[in-house]
């Protein structure tokens, strides 16, 4: 995997160079966010300067780094993005949240927000833990793949069990 651009947000194979568009068949690139594609393409000084504010904001020294991807989850619980939820998760993950951190950052919400956006967010969150968790603890992405089909499977009750 190639470096994007400086301030591009872009991850990717380097088969652009190849001629294969990032999204084109044949292309394993990607973009962090959707919208990213659209302003690189069409306003790639506004996608520069959006992610040159967006590191500026990744810098802060306070709160600490766990904290700081907790509060991004709690925000997109909040709104309803489960990619969010699942990407902030994951992060906090990653820097050594617990899945009680995670769980109850998500229970904060309830009061002002309701319990659905809560209750919706949880599958997101559970998946984006175990990767991060995963990474944190120090196996490969493939082992954590593997955990989280190992573990989702774990979550489903058996056939004909009675369900709590």
């Amino acid at each position: 995997m190639t470096a994007a651009p400086e301030g591009t947000g872009r991850v990717g194979s380097g088969s652009e160079e190849a001629g294969v568009e990032p999204g084109e068949a044949g292309s394993d690139d990607f973009w962090a966010f959707a919208s990213e594609r659209f302003l690189h393409e069409w306003a790639p000084g506004v996608l520069q300067a959006q992610n040159t504010w967006l590191s500026s904001i990744d810098s802060l020294r306070a709160p600490d780094r766990k904290t700081h991807e907790l509060i991004r989850m709690v925000c997109t619980v909040i709104l309803s993005q489960a990619a969010g939820v699942e990407r902030h998760a994951r992060l906090a993950a990653e820097v050594g949240a617990t899945w009680d951190e995670v769980a109850g950052s998500i229970l904060l919400t309830e009061p002002a927000f309701g319990i659905l956006p809560a209750t919706e967010a949880f599958p997101s969150a559970r998946r984006g833990f175990k990767a991060g968790a995963a990474l944190f603890a120090g196996e490969s992405a493939e082992a954590a793949a593997a955990a989280d089909n190992e573990l989702d499977d774990e979550d489903e009750p058996a056939p004909g069990s009675p369900q709590t």
